[in-house]
Protein backbone atom coordinates (compact mmCIF):
# COMPACT_ATOMS: atom_id res chain seq x y z
CA UNK A 1 0.00 0.00 0.00
CA UNK A 2 1.35 3.44 -0.91
CA UNK A 3 2.61 5.71 1.85
CA UNK A 4 -0.10 8.30 1.13
CA UNK A 5 -2.83 5.65 1.32
CA UNK A 6 -1.51 4.42 4.68
CA UNK A 7 -1.44 7.98 6.03
CA UNK A 8 -4.98 8.60 4.77
CA UNK A 9 -6.26 5.41 6.40
CA UNK A 10 -4.54 6.15 9.72
CA UNK A 11 -5.72 9.78 9.63
CA UNK A 12 -9.33 8.75 9.06
CA UNK A 13 -9.14 6.22 11.91
CA UNK A 14 -7.65 8.84 14.22
CA UNK A 15 -10.22 11.51 13.32
CA UNK A 16 -13.05 9.05 13.92
CA UNK A 17 -11.67 7.97 17.28
CA UNK A 18 -11.01 11.54 18.49
CA UNK A 19 -14.37 12.74 17.19
CA UNK A 20 -16.19 10.05 19.14
CA UNK A 21 -14.25 10.86 22.30
CA UNK A 22 -14.29 14.66 22.18
CA UNK A 23 -17.05 15.81 19.81
CA UNK A 24 -19.94 13.38 20.25
CA UNK A 25 -19.21 12.01 16.79
CA UNK A 26 -19.11 15.36 14.98
CA UNK A 27 -15.99 15.19 12.82
CA UNK A 28 -13.09 17.17 14.26
CA UNK A 29 -11.08 19.29 11.85
CA UNK A 30 -7.31 19.59 11.75
CA UNK A 31 -7.22 22.80 13.85
CA UNK A 32 -9.37 21.22 16.56
CA UNK A 33 -7.02 18.25 16.79
CA UNK A 34 -4.01 20.56 17.00
CA UNK A 35 -5.77 22.42 19.82
CA UNK A 36 -6.40 19.13 21.67
CA UNK A 37 -2.71 18.27 21.38
CA UNK A 38 -1.81 21.68 22.82
CA UNK A 39 -4.09 21.10 25.81
CA UNK A 40 -2.57 17.63 26.25
CA UNK A 41 0.97 19.01 26.11
CA UNK A 42 0.16 21.78 28.59
CA UNK A 43 -1.42 19.25 30.93
CA UNK A 44 -4.01 21.68 32.33
CA UNK A 45 -7.01 19.69 31.18
CA UNK A 46 -9.81 20.99 33.40
CA UNK A 47 -9.79 24.72 32.78
CA UNK A 48 -11.16 27.28 30.37
CA UNK A 49 -8.75 29.10 28.09
CA UNK A 50 -8.89 32.67 26.83
CA UNK A 51 -8.68 33.34 23.09
CA UNK A 52 -4.97 34.24 23.16
CA UNK A 53 -4.24 31.17 25.28
CA UNK A 54 -6.00 28.99 22.69
CA UNK A 55 -3.67 30.37 20.02
CA UNK A 56 -0.71 29.67 22.30
CA UNK A 57 -1.97 26.10 22.81
CA UNK A 58 -2.02 25.59 19.06
CA UNK A 59 1.51 26.99 18.84
CA UNK A 60 2.68 24.57 21.56
CA UNK A 61 1.12 21.70 19.63
CA UNK A 62 2.73 22.70 16.34
CA UNK A 63 6.14 23.02 18.01
CA UNK A 64 5.72 19.63 19.67
CA UNK A 65 4.51 17.99 16.46
CA UNK A 66 7.37 19.37 14.38
CA UNK A 67 10.04 18.70 17.01
CA UNK A 68 10.79 15.17 15.68
CA UNK A 69 11.36 16.70 12.24
CA UNK A 70 14.09 18.95 13.63
CA UNK A 71 12.27 22.27 13.28
CA UNK A 72 11.79 22.95 17.00
CA UNK A 73 13.47 21.93 20.23
CA UNK A 74 11.91 21.96 23.69
CA UNK A 75 13.54 24.68 25.79
CA UNK A 76 11.85 25.04 29.20
CA UNK A 77 8.63 25.28 31.18
CA UNK A 78 7.76 28.74 32.48
CA UNK A 79 6.47 29.45 35.99
CA UNK A 80 2.87 28.82 34.85
CA UNK A 81 3.78 25.42 33.42
CA UNK A 82 3.66 26.44 29.75
CA UNK A 83 6.28 24.74 27.56
CA UNK A 84 8.54 26.89 25.41
CA UNK A 85 10.35 25.80 22.27
CA UNK A 86 13.23 27.19 20.25
CA UNK A 87 13.14 27.16 16.46
CA UNK A 88 16.10 25.14 15.22
CA UNK A 89 15.42 25.31 11.51
CA UNK A 90 13.19 27.51 9.38
CA UNK A 91 10.18 25.67 8.02
CA UNK A 92 10.30 25.19 4.25
CA UNK A 93 7.83 27.08 2.14
CA UNK A 94 4.99 24.65 1.51
CA UNK A 95 1.75 24.89 -0.39
CA UNK A 96 -1.43 24.63 1.71
CA UNK A 97 -1.94 20.98 0.76
CA UNK A 98 1.66 20.13 1.60
CA UNK A 99 1.32 21.83 5.00
CA UNK A 100 -1.80 19.82 5.69
CA UNK A 101 -0.07 16.55 4.79
CA UNK A 102 2.94 17.38 6.98
CA UNK A 103 0.70 18.18 9.95
CA UNK A 104 -1.45 15.08 9.46
CA UNK A 105 1.67 12.93 9.25
CA UNK A 106 3.07 14.51 12.42
CA UNK A 107 -0.26 14.10 14.26
CA UNK A 108 -0.56 10.43 13.28
CA UNK A 109 3.02 9.90 14.48
CA UNK A 110 2.27 11.74 17.76
CA UNK A 111 -0.77 9.61 18.56
CA UNK A 112 0.94 6.41 17.41
CA UNK A 113 3.92 7.05 19.70
CA UNK A 114 1.56 7.78 22.58
CA UNK A 115 -0.22 4.46 22.05
CA UNK A 116 -3.57 6.09 21.24
CA UNK A 117 -3.55 4.91 17.65
CA UNK A 118 -3.04 1.23 16.79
Amino acid sequence: MARDEVLKMKWETLVEKLSQQFADGDELELDAIIYLIGVQELGQLNRKFKKDEKLNLMHIAICRLLEPYGYYEFDFYDDDGWPHYTMKEQLPILKAGEQSILMKEAIVQYFSEGGYLE
